[in-house]
């Protein structure tokens, strides 16, 4: 499967210049940031990057999406070469931008963690969807994966859609008093790997 748009021009970005891809599958308007050539090589280094307002561009402390995508795209340039996806459409795990924002609510004011404040009003707990990415990988000819993530359901969803993830690179982000309790409710409750967390009272974290 092929994107259904595609547009490409050079970006230059304060760490370099970037080719964009900008593209649209699955309903939405995506962008790809390729460092240096990608085409036909094994192991590229590869970061999906879900959409957040709230963090990416307002560098919001209560999650670690803005300090992520930072990190990844450092990383990408240190590499020399690499892709960013950015998927658009995943505000809040799929959500949206204003049920995001009224589930910050509910944890401010009741202390909810990420999850429940979600499930509450009545919304799923993810219904993101990933195949974009391997689309767009596939494009630009990338046959393997190094995945910067510590969610697993990225590594699946790229090799059920036919990218092979060869290994994992955990993207790890400090925590503080803002962004513990999102931090944790992502380790215990949605499974992603944190190991730098502290431990699960009652017994071992990670």
């Amino acid at each position: 499967m092929a994107p259904e748009d595609v547009a490409e021009a050079d970006l230059v970005t304060r760490r370099g210049t970037f080719r964009t891809v900008a593209f649209r599958s699955g309903g939405h308007e995506h962008l790809a940031m390729v460092y240096g050539d990608v085409a036909r090589r094994r192991d590229v280094l590869v970061r999906v990057h879900s959409e957040c307002v709230t963090g990416d561009i307002f560098a919001a402390m209560r999650c670690e999406c803005g300090d992520q995508l930072d990190a990844a795209l450092t990383s990408i340039v240190r590499e020399g070469a690499g892709v960013l996806v950015y998927l658009r459409g995943h505000e809040g795990r799929g959500i949206g931008l204003v049920a995001k924002v009224r589930t910050h609510v509910l944890q401010d004011d009741q202390g909810l963690d990420t999850v429940d404040s979600a499930t509450v009003l009545g919304f799923p707990v993810d219904v993101r969807d990933f195949a974009p990415a391997a689309v767009v990988l596939k494009y630009l000819g990338v046959t393997s994966v190094r995945l910067m993530s510590n969610n697993a359901d990225k590594i699946r969803s790229l090799e059920e859609h036919g990218v092979e993830v060869s290994s994992r690179v955990p993207l790890l982000v400090q925590a503080t008093d803002h962004n513990i309790r999102y931090l944790t409710a992502k380790r215990d409750r949605l499974g992603h790997d944190l190991p730098h967390l502290p431990a699960r009272a009652g017994g071992a974290g990670g």
